[in-house]
């Protein structure tokens, strides 16, 4: 068996692990790069190895990092199935669909204002590319060994991070390889911690907060703390979120706060349409988060759900409190870019970030104290207060993941580091090495390494 890292390798995008035994071919996740232009332009690249040569793909959860390069990987001729668990299936019919719009959208847009430097500006990929990869997609069910090729084996356990995310243990005749995808967190408000990991002879780990710790203060309290100080000062809060996860939780926190009278009433918009459909999800998957059929009618009905181009528009008019939950997360594209243009001149409103902002993205950008963005061909000033809730993150930090690795029932033969900046897979490459004594490695893009078995 060997792996070959084509994504997530120095970076936290792009997820994409080959693995090959014998004549077959699996790829553990099949992600977009996002961030940094030097990354994003390796989507518009051919695929290092031939799709069609690719047997089977399995998916450790929806988001786009892990899911946004399906439709290119179909459109370029892979045909096989695409397996995953039911909540990412149907989290992806969400996902996929409207990475496609906005990649059409963002073009039409280029192209209108011309502000691209290709003539015409084309989408990555197109709505009807993105159904033809939904046809691939196969549900397997949880904690069931399932066999996908000949000799080929997998095994999904629950990882967190969001709704049907799973940790994916791989074996063929003669080894093993567990793949961690994003662990989520030990104590998370609506999702159950990450199963514990089974006996494998390899490990792949994600890698994302691997030289930092979330902060002990309550997320609550520091969400009421800038809702306060903004409203007082007559702003409105600016929320990118994550259409699946993020979004939820924020609006959890919010009714709480509300229902305490811990903030005022101010009006709540969702403007994400997709993360409406997110939400009713839940309503569906009881089995995998904590919430219960009451609990997520709530959710849905606390913020006001922005549903027309005109709707979203119309929020840039607003001149009175209030609070907007718009994705994408990192700021990298959808509607709340629109927002963000609109309300970061004003330094009465605040711009707050709920999650890990990739290197590259505007997100990133902004809470390294830049003072103006490039949006649509343009740099926007940006007075608003820019904040942060670090423990909104979705992610575990270097001590939950070290949690996490001492319930390994034995020490793998190696343990690769991925989906991490450079400083923080080395950080955690340096923890593992010195606290379990593993041998540990990070992997470079576009590195093979042999998997040797247990006989």
């Amino acid at each position: 068996m060997n792996i070959t890292f084509l994504g997530a390798a120095g970076t936290v995008t792009g997820s994409k692990h080959l693995v090959t035994s014998g004549n077959r071919r699996i790829l553990i996740d099949c992600g977009l790069f996002q961030g940094l232009k030097v990354l994003r332009l390796k989507n518009w690249e051919r695929l290092p190895v031939d799709p069609a040569s690719i047997d089977a793909v399995v998916l450790t959860h929806a988001h786009i990092d892990h899911t946004g390069y399906l439709p290119l990987l179909v459109k370029q001729g892979f045909r096989g199935k695409v397996y995953c668990s039911e909540v990412t299936l149907a989290l992806c019919q969400l996902l996929l669909r409207d990475s496609a719009h906005l990649q059409e959208e963002e073009a039409r847009y280029a192209n209108k204002r011309g502000f691209s430097k290709h003539k015409p500006a084309l989408p990555l990929y197109t709505k009807e590319d993105a159904e033809a990869a939904l046809e691939h997609l196969v549900a397997v069910p949880l904690g069931q060994e399932t066999k996908i090729l000949d000799g080929i084996h997998i095994k999904l356990q629950l990882a967190g991070h969001i709704l049907g995310a799973c940790t994916v243990l791989l074996r063929d005749e003669q080894t093993s390889i567990l793949f961690s995808g994003d662990l989520g967190r030990m104590e998370d408000p609506l999702l159950y911690a990450p199963t514990a990991p089974e006996a494998a002879d390899y490990l792949v780990v994600e890698s994302t907060y691997g030289n930092r710790l979330h902060e002990k203060a309550a997320p609550e309290t520091q969400l009421a703390t800038v809702i306060n100080r903004t409203a007082k000062r007559g702003g409105i809060v600016l929320v990118p979120v994550f259409a699946v996860g993020r979004a939820q939780e924020v609006l959890y926190y919010i009714h709480k706060l509300k229902q305490e009278g811990l903030i005022p009433d101010l009006p709540v918009y969702l403007n994400s349409p997709m993360a409406v459909d997110a939400t009713l999800i839940f309503l569906t998957h009881h089995a995998e988060h904590k919430l219960n059929a009451t609990q997520c009618r709530e959710l849905a009905k606390v913020a006001k759900v922005v549903s027309t181009i005109e709707e979203s528009m119309s929020l840039n008019e607003l001149r009175e409190p209030a609070i907007i939950l718009a994705a994408s997360g990192m700021a990298s594209g959808g509607r709340v870019v629109h927002h963000l243009k609109a309300l970061g001149p004003d330094s009465r409103n605040t711009v707050l970030f709920a999650g890990f902002q990739a290197a590259g993205t505007r997100g990133a950008a902004l809470l390294d104290g830049a003072e103006s963005v490039k949006i649509h061909g343009e740099y926007v000033p940006m007075r608003a207060e820019i904040a942060s809730i670090d423990n909104l993150s979705a992610h575990a930090d270097y001590q939950e993941i070290m949690h996490w690795l001492e319930q390994c029932p034995q020490a793998p033969k190696q343990t690769f580091i991925v989906h991490g900046e450079p400083v923080a897979a080395d950080a955690l490459r340096h923890r593992i090495e010195e606290e379990k004594k593993w041998k540990v490695t990070v992997p470079e893009y576009l590195q093979t390494v042999e998997l040797r078995g247990h006989s």
